[in-house]
């Protein structure tokens, strides 16, 4: 990319010296003149010309590249040839897109060389440094933001280890909100020091960016759409749980600073926005602040939206809007919470919020009817911040919400449609167990889900299983699958197994009926399913031991 910073960047800074937010004397670098297209494929192909060459001293330099001093070295020397691209004036586009996999390669080689030597701990503390350094030394503003997020990545590293409670998450926390206070830091030195007030821009952007994901990666999955969109991995992160007796104390101070962020972001925004100084807004506050204290990682993100809006970092605020909305829904899966529980908590959030929508319409349509007398005070009010994007953030909300949900129904129905039936035989469950109101537990035989890793060791990857089907369409579970030891035969399939409760299940561990039906169901013995060719099934109904399917309904 061009050496000069991009248009964003000086947008933002153009505007953070306009509200007063930063010196009038603040350095603003030149835009980008360089169209992205142009740049995109410059990239391509400068990085396609750079693996032959890797491979080439990879091949002539062997294990020497990552033992000894070998990292250092040949790390580097291609640091610094990299930094010194990069830094040259009237650089040649694609020369300038061959330096950053240089940059790339040189960095990862010192990461091992450190991590090796000094530990998790003392290798993200070396590296944190030799990121810092670099991004003082390189112009590019996407590359310094990049770098702003890895620096942030490096500390949580650092800091996390530090810690001695047991409880990853509330460690976690602490990390992340010390990530949050540095970024406030840097905002305030880029206030105090004019001359560098760019530089800390970029790095300040990414290390914000790093940081959220951070917030909303240790909130747990979102709701709907970790299973609706397929990414496995994130079905497998863990919603917020306060722990145990001997981290509630924690819990609980991270709870009130998550409020009390929550608080403090209210009072910043209707500080600078005269529009929101009203009593709806103060309803939205209170709303946040109660799921501040429910999710104690909401806070950070809102607090980061509020200050990014004020700023006129929209980009950022946006970011941060997403992370925010991303923890609210992580609230779905807060397992230590009963269902009837955050029914009761979303419903009379939902009250309260179009009780007050409805009374400030209401409110509204009362002052159209009377117009008052302007005042000064009214001609220099500013508009709503909001006012254009309410109608349009509606709209693609609404919209993407559709668009999960009958994604998700089209995935079902096509996987109905072209999976092949498969019966899988029920195994028999603590009687207590079997009918709990209005669904049943169930449990398959012959699944060898006690000799296969917990599901956090599987990092995001799912197990396969080998079955073979009889006449009938009956599985019987030959072994898990391993391809490189044994291949699929002609008669086999594959059986994907997904994560419940720390263990492994077919689909699901439960069949829910109307209330009443029990009866009919205690007469299962075999789960219909529908499977595909690459193990993915659904349950679509239960069987008796004749594989007659047991209606849904009373005949």
């Amino acid at each position: 990319m061009n050496p000069k910073a991009s248009t964003s960047a000086r947008k933002a800074l153009l505007a953070g010296v306009h509200a007063g937010f930063l010196p009038d004397d603040a350095a603003i670098p030149p835009g980008n003149s360089r169209p992205w297209p142009v740049i995109l494929l410059t990239a391509i192909g400068a990085w396609f010309a750079a693996i032959p060459l890797f491979l080439l001293i990879g091949l002539v330099l062997g294990q020497n590249v990552y033992s000894g001093a070998g990292p250092y070295l040949v790390g580097g020397l291609a640091l610094a040839a990299a930094i010194a691209i990069l830094r040259s004036s009237e650089l040649p586009l694609f020369v300038e897109q061959l330096a950053v996999p240089v940059l790339i390669v040189g960095l990862a080689l010192l990461a091992v060389g450190c991590f090796d030597d000094m530990g998790e701990t003392g290798g993200a503390w070396g590296m944190l440094a030799i990121v810092f350094g670099v991004a003082t030394m390189l112009r590019p503003a996407w590359l310094r933001i990049l770098l702003g997020c890895a620096a942030a990545g490096l500390l949580y590293q650092g800091l996390w280890p530090a810690w001695s409670w047991r409880h990853a998450q509330l460690d976690g926390l602490i990390s992340l909100h010390a990530l949050l206070i540095a970024w406030l830091l840097a905002l305030r030195l880029q206030k105090l020091r004019a001359s560098i007030a760019a530089a800390i821009e970029n790095l300040a952007t990414g290390w914000l960016i790093g940081t959220l994901i951070g917030f909303a990666w240790i909130a747990g999955a979102t709701f709907l759409l970790s299973g609706t969109m397929g990414f496995e991995a994130l079905g497998h992160l863990k919603a917020w749980n306060p722990g145990s007796a001997h981290s509630r104390g924690l819990a609980l101070a991270l709870q009130l600073l998550s409020c009390t962020l929550v608080l403090t972001a209210a009072i910043l925004s209707a500080r600078s926005w005269r529009a929101f100084r009203n009593p709806l807004f103060i309803v939205v506050a209170a709303t946040l602040t109660v799921l501040a204290g429910v999710l104690p990682m909401l806070g950070a993100p809102v607090l980061a939206m509020a200050i990014t809006a004020v700023t006129h970092r929209w980009r950022l605020a946006g970011a941060s809007a997403i992370a925010s909305a991303w923890i609210v829904g992580s609230f779905y899966y807060q397992l230590h919470w009963s269902l009837s529980e955050k029914a009761l908590l979303l419903v009379s959030i939902g009250l309260v919020l179009g009780t007050a929508t409805w009374a400030a319409q209401d409110r509204r349509h009362l002052e159209i009817k009377t117009p008052r007398r302007k005042s000064d005070d009214d001609t220099k009010s500013p508009a709503h911040p909001f006012a254009s994007l309410r109608t349009w953030g509606i709209l693609a909300g609404s919209l993407a919400t559709l668009l999960a949900i009958n994604l998700g129904i089209w995935q079902k129905e096509d996987l109905i449609s072209r999976g092949k039936p498969m019966y899988l035989a029920l195994a028999p469950v603590d009687p207590r167990s079997l009918m709990q109101g209005d669904y049943m537990q169930l449990r398959f035989a012959m699944l060898p889900s006690r000799h296969l890793p917990p599901p956090e060791a599987m990092m995001g990857r799912r197990p396969q299983l080998v079955i073979k089907l009889d006449a009938r369409n009956v599985a019987t579970v030959l072994r898990e699958h391993d391809p490189d030891r044994h291949p699929l035969a002609t008669d086999e399939t594959l059986l994907e197994l997904s994560p419940k409760n720390g263990d492994w299940v077919v689909v699901t561990d439960a069949w829910y009926f109307k209330e009443g039906e029990g009866e009919r169901w205690q007469r299962a013995k075999y789960g219909e399913f529908r499977v595909l060719p690459d193990g993915k099934a659904l349950l679509v109904g239960m069987a008796d031991e004749s594989l007659r399917p047991i209606a849904t309904e009373t005949p």
